[in-house]
């Protein structure tokens, strides 16, 4: 179900729709949010490329390309869109799988896998699929957050330690890194983890503060004037300053189709972290969530990154909250920030030369761990045990198998919970609240009203195949316990009836009928339900004049007959 309301323009997706009310007057705003925006981004979206295996300069452009993606096809006006380390591990471990890391197949592979997924997101946004943002519940999430979390952590503490990457499954480089801690080098380790530090204290003190950069300029000039890059610290060396020609990778069929599995979990888990990016910083009071539209702004952008050798970009929670923070206006503040990261490709690129390796790898530490939601672990885990069990599942299955396998599972885990609860649903009792017209559900605690020879009930789900059997049951067993006179079917709750449900409802109907008990129907409230009734035939076997608006009308009528 999307969430923008339908305007004629919007069926044409006109470009620059978060720009349509921006001002002169607005520049100054949004200049400020750019630059601050810019000084988050560099240091991040080196870290992010040098995550999935790229060059710094490859995390640039897919920062640009999503920028302004985003900004010509986006509703948002503060979203930011780039390189993204919540998607980043899933790629590179599915990529890695096809081809070496850092080698020229791989950054085809990668690019070709940005044009599938923007494809895929361009055309969820333009069919109104918003809907599949909501395939991972927050259980799920959280323990896939997690998952990814440790993910970056294990294949970033080689770089702070100054050890080789060791390889296999996480588990195994877990303990191979243990066993190696003896060996770590202490210049890295100081770099490292004093970023890690710098960082967190500037977050600590304020989002605003662009702590990653200040930590990046503070080890590059370490390196410089101690000369560690010639004592055996790795840097990131010279960039190529040059901006790439749009082109379409050159792989081969069979390639392409390896992709699409892939592809559909990235876009999935893009679609995701949009939706929830853009319902947490929506435009303005006045202006809903257009979610469908913004997918179409970042399938757009990482439709630009493939084009120019990247790789697929998401919405950023973080960065688009540094917008709203500093007082952005619009997507201008995105477009001067992709502005500076672009001139800092062209004329800067001797600048980033002596960054250490170490450097942005406890920039990614600090992003692991600020994207582990311990607050909510805890609130889960005081709420329902069960469902903390869901986050330990998830994050495990994200650690322990192939991280895109494990992205798999999390989300049938995801589906299966949905699937559960559904299931769970029974038949329950309604009684009249004293001295009023009002039925409500029974409950211990609060004491009700009965009829003798009526029987009140719901069904506080949608009724669906997955639990049509269980209603009926429920209702046959109410209707040889109780044997009641009348039977009315309070449907508030059912806001959806399918072919096999409908088919266990007409039977209960009849049922009733062959057996002299009035059936009625009570708050048939769904538009949904209601053509349900329609569609299915349900009033060949329920008398329309025994549908009422509430309970206490059904019986004043029905009592009275």
């Amino acid at each position: 179900m999307t969430e923008q309301p339908r305007h004629d323009d919007e069926h044409h997706w006109p470009m620059l729709r978060s720009l349509q009310s921006w001002r002169i007057s607005a520049l100054p705003s949004d200049l400020a949010a750019g630059l601050t925006l810019a000084a988050i981004a560099i240091p991040e979206q080196m870290a992010t490329a040098k995550l999935g295996g790229f060059t710094p300069e490859t995390g640039f452009f897919a920062f640009i390309a999503g920028s302004l993606g985003f900004a010509l096809f986006g509703a948002n006006r503060f979203l930011s869109c780039g390189a993204d380390s919540t998607i980043t591990p899933i790629f590179a471990g599915g990529l890695a799988l096809l081809a070496a890391s850092g080698t020229p197949e791989y950054g085809g592979l990668a690019a070709a896998l940005a044009l599938l997924v923007g494809v895929m997101l361009v055309l969820a946004g333009g069919f109104r699929l918003g809907g599949i943002a909501n395939l991972l519940s927050v259980p799920v999430t959280v323990g896939f957050l997690a998952g990814i979390a440790v993910h970056i952590i294990v294949s970033q503490l080689p770089g702070v330690l100054g050890l080789p990457s060791p390889s296999g499954p996480t588990l195994v480089r877990i303990a191979t890194l243990v066993e190696e801690l003896g060996k770590a080098n202490p210049s890295t380790v100081l770099i490292g983890f004093g970023v890690l530090a710098t960082v967190m204290l500037c977050e600590r003190i304020s989002a605003r503060i662009p702590g990653a950069l200040i930590a990046l300029t503070a080890s590059t000039s370490f390196v410089i004037a101690a000369g560690l890059d010639a004592r055996g610290v790795p840097v990131i060396g010279p960039l190529s300053g040059k901006i790439p020609m749009p082109s379409v990778p050159l792989i081969g069929p069979e390639q392409w189709a390896k992709l699409v599995p892939l592809a559909f979990l990235i876009a999935v888990v893009v679609m995701m972290q949009t939706a929830a990016t853009t319902r947490s910083f929506p435009s303005g009071p006045d202006h809903p969530a257009e979610v469908d539209r913004d997918f179409l702004g970042a399938g757009v952008g990482s439709l630009l990154a493939g084009l120019f050798g990247a790789f697929p970009v998401n919405a950023s929670p973080p960065r688009t909250g540094i917008v709203v923070e500093t007082g952005g206006r619009s997507q201008v503040a995105g477009l001067l920030a992709a502005a500076i990261v672009l001139l800092l490709v062209l004329f800067g690129a001797r600048l980033l030369a002596h960054v250490p390796e170490a450097a942005l790898a406890g920039i990614l530490l600090f992003v692991a761990l600020r994207i582990i939601r311990v607050t909510q672990i805890a609130s889960v885990y005081r709420a329902s045990k069960g469902e903390f069990l869901l986050i330990v599942a998830t994050a495990f299955a994200i650690i322990a198998l192939p991280i895109e396998q494990g992205v798999t599972l999390g989300i049938s885990l995801s589906l299966l919970h949905g699937i559960w609860s559904t299931t769970r649903a029974h038949l329950i009792s309604f009684e009249r609240v004293p001295e009023t017209t009002i039925w409500w559900p029974a409950h211990p605690q609060i004491k009700g009203e009965e009829l003798s020879d009526v029987a009140v009930v719901g069904f506080q789900a949608p009724l669906s195949f997955l639990n049509a059997a269980t209603f009926r049951a429920d209702l046959q067993h109410l209707l040889q316990s109780r044997k009641p006179r009348i039977v009315v079917f309070e449907a508030s709750a059912i806001v959806e009836i399918d072919f096999t449900a409908a088919q266990a409802l007409r039977e209960v109907i009849r049922m009733c009928n062959e057996s002299g008990i009035v059936f009625a129907v009570a708050r048939l409230e769904s538009l949904r339900a209601q053509a349900a009734f329609e569609r299915f035939g349900l009033y060949d076997v329920l008398p329309r004049d025994r549908v009422f608006h509430s309970v206490d009308h059904a019986l004043q009528k029905l009592q009275g007959a």
